[in-house]
C-alpha cells in the first residue's frame, strides 16, 4: 500500500509538471499579449488554480443575508455603481471594459459562475483573483462584509434580471464628465435655460 500511495502521487507530481512545462511553452509561443483570447489549457489552469486556492471553510460559507426584494435591490444598487464597468449591468461581461481584460469578463450568468457556492463568490469578492483583472474589495469590516454578500444575492438574480431593473442600473451607473455636462445641457435646454457664456461670446 504505500509503494502505491508514493506511485500516485510521483505520477499525479509528474502530470502537473507536464501540464504546467505544456502552458509555459504555449504562453512561450503565444507572447503575453493581452489581446489574444486564452487558450483552453489556460482556462482549465486558472480554474484549477483558483479551487486549489480557495479555503475549504470559504467554500462551505453560507450567505447570511435574506433572499428578499430588499436585499437585491441594495445588490442592484451596489453593483450597477461598482461592478458594472467590467461585468456589465446584466453580467454579461461585454464592456469595453471587461472584453479587453486578460481574460475577459465572464459572462456570470452562465453555469461557471453560477454553480460557485455562495461562500466561492463571497471569498471571490473580498479577495479578489490574482492574474486577473478581478480585485480583492474587502476591506474587513462588517458593512463591507454584508455588501459583498448581497452582491452574492444580485448575482444569483442575474439570469432573472427584468428590463425595467436593467434600466434602473443605467442610472445608477457612474457618469464620466461629458456625460455630465451632456446631462446638465439638457436639464437646462427643457427648463428654458441659455448658455449664458457661449451666447456672449458669439455676439462678440
Amino acid at each position: 500500500m504505500p509503494r502505491l500511495k508514493w506511485f500516485l502521487i510521483g505520477a499525479a507530481s509528474l502530470l502537473a509538471l507536464g501540464f504546467f512545462t505544456s502552458l509555459i511553452l504555449v504562453i512561450g509561443a503565444r507572447g503575453f499579449s493581452a489581446r489574444e483570447q486564452p487558450t483552453v489549457l489556460e482556462r482549465i489552469a486558472a480554474r484549477s488554480a483558483r479551487s486549489l486556492a480557495m479555503p475549504t471553510e470559504a467554500k462551505a460559507r453560507t450567505n447570511p443575508t435574506a433572499n428578499s426584494p430588499e436585499v437585491i435591490a441594495e445588490g442592484l444598487a451596489h453593483w450597477a455603481d461598482h461592478c458594472a464597468a467590467c461585468h456589465g449591468n446584466n453580467g454579461s461581461g461585454d464592456t469595453e471594459m471587461g472584453k479587453h481584460m486578460y481574460p475577459p469578463a465572464p459572462d456570470m450568468r452562465q453555469a461557471a459562475t453560477q454553480d460557485l457556492t455562495d461562500g466561492e463568490l463571497f471569498y471571490i469578492i473580498q479577495n479578489g483573483i490574482r492574474l486577473t483583472g478581478m480585485p480583492g474589495w474587502g476591506n474587513g469590516t462588517s458593512h463591507d462584509e454584508q455588501d459583498s454578500w448581497k452582491l452574492v444575492r444580485f448575482i444569483r438574480h442575474l439570469p432573472n434580471l427584468s428590463a425595467s431593473e436593467e434600466q434602473q442600473m443605467k442610472e445608477l451607473n457612474p457618469k464620466s464628465p461629458d456625460e455630465l455636462k451632456e446631462e446638465q445641457e439638457e436639464q437646462q435646454f427643457l427648463k428654458g435655460d441659455q448658455p449664458n457664456e457661449q451666447t456672449k461670446h458669439d455676439h462678440h
